[in-house]
């Protein structure tokens, strides 16, 4: 396996901030992901998976970072790497954001400076995994240079596999 560099965890764009996790950002998380539609998680149980979150991007190299608003300060989401449904060699680049910013290409924005940020570890290709549904997020990762690689049936859908060649 080769040997690949730590991905840069401060990441800065134009209007946006991606850092490491803070467990103060437990409260915003939990409520990011009862958008989802399925319950706000108890907020101890996002303490734990921030902690999971910090433990795994010390022993990978590769992290989801939390997105703040440079102007505002608050926090609008997630974006980074993750293993996922794809390897460490080859990850996947996720991302998700609060309702209210949706349209604003906050998450074009993000995954630029995540990709950026992958091809400063050395590695060579990235995937990505959409459900078919999800059009706002397609557009992204096409914006992006992702190309679709195949379908899969899973248990929520089906699930667009993309890949993009780092540079």
């Amino acid at each position: 396996m080769p040997a690949y560099a730590t991905m840069p965890f401060h990441l800065e764009t134009e209007r946006l901030t991606l850092r490491p996790w803070a467990v103060s950002d437990a409260a915003e998380f939990s409520a990011l992901l009862a958008e989802r539609g399925k319950g706000t998680p108890p907020v101890e149980r996002i303490r734990t998976s921030i902690a999971e979150l910090l433990a795994a991007t010390e022993t990978s190299g590769i992290a989801l970072l939390p997105i703040q608003r440079r102007v505002e300060g608050d926090f609008i989401g997630y974006c980074g790497l993750i293993v996922g449904r794809a390897t460490l060699e080859e990850p996947e680049i996720a991302y998700e954001l609060f309702q209210r910013v949706h349209g604003c290409g906050y998450a074009t924005e993000a995954a630029g400076a995540v990709l950026e940020a992958a091809a400063a570890t050395g590695r060579k290709r990235l995937w990505s995994t959409v459900g078919t549904w999800n059009t706002a997020s397609l557009r992204v990762l096409e914006k992006h240079g992702f190309e679709r690689d195949r379908v899969s049936m899973e248990e929520n859908g089906e699930v667009v596999w993309l890949t993009r060649t780092l540079p």
